[in-house]
């Protein structure tokens, strides 16, 4: 498990230092960090599956058989591919791009995504998912919630989402 998302209880709205470190609890609310996502994805190709769940209970994922995330000196740059599941490709906007965080703009929109959307992830003009987003404890739309728009073509908030790597088969 590289993130996860289930109740609000950690903060994911943090700098550039906070996301490199990781921060949270493995078993709770979570984020690896970026420094171990880049060891873990350049040491073996991985794949990545992303689970979600709504409020209703409805749930989707989404695999891409391609994950890797790159060094620091490439501000963590993404890459991902290979999109199968019931969620829709709400990554692929986003793939190629570097991570940004509210003190480290490196996404193509004018304002900082990050500050905008009150997250950091791999921004392009800021996204079509915000898994790091603001945590709601009911349904809204907005995308500053933790969302992933492509699954029902809105942003609406999620329940939950976590996101897990393995080894290509």
């Amino acid at each position: 498990v590289i993130q996860r998302r289930v109740n609000g209880s950690v903060d994911f709205y943090r700098n550039w230092a906070e996301y490199k470190d990781g921060f949270g609890y493995a078993d709770h609310e979570y984020w690896i960090g970026n420094d171990m996502l880049h060891r873990l994805t350049s040491m073996n190709p991985q794949e990545l599956r992303v689970d979600m769940e709504r409020f209703n209970g409805e749930k989707a994922y989404a695999v891409y058989s391609y994950f890797s995330v790159g060094d620091e000196a490439s501000k963590y740059q993404l890459q991902v591919t290979g999109y199968s599941g019931n969620a829709g490709d709400s990554l692929d906007y986003n793939n190629n791009m570097m991570f940004t965080t509210l003190d480290q703009d490196n996404d193509r929109n004018r304002l900082n995504c990050a500050a905008y959307m009150r997250s950091a992830w791999w921004f392009n003009d800021c996204s079509r998912t915000n898994p790091n987003g603001q945590y709601t404890d009911s349904e809204k739309t907005g995308s500053i919630c933790i969302t992933w728009k492509l699954w029902k073509d809105s942003y609406i908030s999620l329940k939950s989402i976590q996101l897990m790597i393995r080894p290509r088969a």
